[in-house]
């Protein structure tokens, strides 16, 4: 008969076991999603980026039978709602002035990671399995919610009503490959004005005499890791206050994830200066971090996106996820999809409240991802799935 175990670190559970369920698909190959990989959230792990002291708590959940793990989730506790990107903060400041404790919390997550994937992992079957036991850890242990967030529409829709979860819908920035053979048969799907911006910015961030080098697998080196850290720690600092990775996360995933990350250094002479690190999915490529020490014009753009695209292009990648926020992605070809996430809220009176703001958002949502396609970078009349 299967069981759930709560597990105390992904380390309690052997990789093999894990990537069963999270990425069978890698066995042929590359991942589909690179964060649900045992390797990436160990790393997470191992480098006290997450754990003791960071605000999220493993509590790998797993459904066994026998020796044989049949499904599992990412499951931790969370005692702030920061690395998330699907914002709460006004859900936990509503309850505590009412009176309430919203912190811990439970998350069903790949920490830091704004990416779409499933978060259910294993058979379909098993899913609603998890978040009830998920669920019920929750209201054994009178937290105050759970979330899983960046689940799959599929996963929101076929889970939402279970023990009156609530399905929240918001939006990111995508470029999709509509089957194009070169960066130039991108630009020429494009309105005549964008065309031109874009060719303007990449121009402007050649002018700057800097050479651009797209990394890979043994092509990263550790002086790039050392240059890549000053950059994070900049942006981190000035983000989010504290980087949310440390520098050991770094050589972790050098060491078990570097064939999985592209890293797009600019240098000035044999210096880098900026950069960009994706990860590398089966059909997708993940942008997730940007720095820099010396400012050049429109090299942000250059480094994160239209690096980004050519190199998907390139290899047969069939979108590019560009992180959080940003309505400037816009009119450089990354149009806005809708995001996905459950939340469950212990208290019935709160659940009713946040149930009547979702509602609300999620009408705002629709509206805004119809006005924005509209006013895309396509050329009219070109219809964009």
């Amino acid at each position: 008969m299967a069981d759930l175990t709560l597990h105390d670190t992904i380390a309690e559970i052997a990789a093999t076991d894990w990537d069963a369920v999270a990425a069978p698909e890698q066995a042929e190959g590359r991942p589909l999603d690179p964060f649900t990989t045992h390797r990436f959230l160990a790393a997470l792990e191992k480098s006290g980026s997450t754990g003791a002291g960071s605000g999220w708590q493993a509590r790998p959940l797993a459904l066994h039978d026998g020796g044989k793990i049949l499904a599992a989730t990412a499951l931790y506790v969370k005692t702030h709602s920061q690395g998330e990107y699907i914002f709460d903060h006004g859900w936990a400041d509503a309850l505590e002035r009412a009176g309430g404790r919203y912190y811990p919390k439970l998350q069903i997550a790949m920490p830091f990671t704004p990416a779409t994937g499933k978060r259910f992992l294993g058979p379909d079957v098993h899913r609603e399995t998890l978040l009830r036991a998920a669920i019920g850890i929750a209201a054994q242990n009178k937290l105050s919610s759970l979330h899983a967030t960046f689940c799959t529409a599929d996963e929101a829709e076929a889970l939402a009503g279970v023990e009156g979860t609530l399905h929240r819908i918001t939006q990111q920035f995508h470029w999709l490959d509509r089957g194009y053979a070169s960066f130039d048969d991108f630009l020429n799907d494009l309105s005549s004005r964008k065309r031109k911006m874009i060719r303007k910015e990449r121009d402007t961030a050649r002018a700057s005499g800097l050479t651009i080098r797209a990394l890979t697998g043994d092509e990263i080196e550790p002086r790039h890791w050392d240059a890549f850290w000053t950059f994070y720690q900049d942006t981190g600092g000035r983000k989010w206050g504290t980087p949310y990775l440390t520098r050991k996360a770094f050589d972790l995933f050098h060491a078990t994830m570097r064939d999985d990350m592209l890293l797009v250094l600019a240098f000035n002479g044999s210096r880098p200066v900026a950069g960009a690190l994706n990860f590398i999915g089966k059909t997708t490529l993940y942008g997730r971090y940007w720095g820099c020490v010396e400012d050049h014009p429109c090299l942000h753009f250059e480094l994160c996106y239209y690096q980004a695209i050519d190199w998907a292009i390139a290899n047969g990648l069939q979108r590019v996820e560009a992180g959080a926020q940003g309505e400037h992605k816009l009119a450089r070809g990354y149009l806005p999809v809708e995001t996905h996430s459950l939340h469950w809220v212990a208290d019935p009176g709160f659940r009713k409240a946040v149930a009547r703001y979702l509602e609300a958002e999620r009408h705002a949502v629709g509206e805004e991802i119809e006005v924005l396609t509209a006013y895309g970078p396509f050329r009219r009349g070109d219809h964009v799935d």
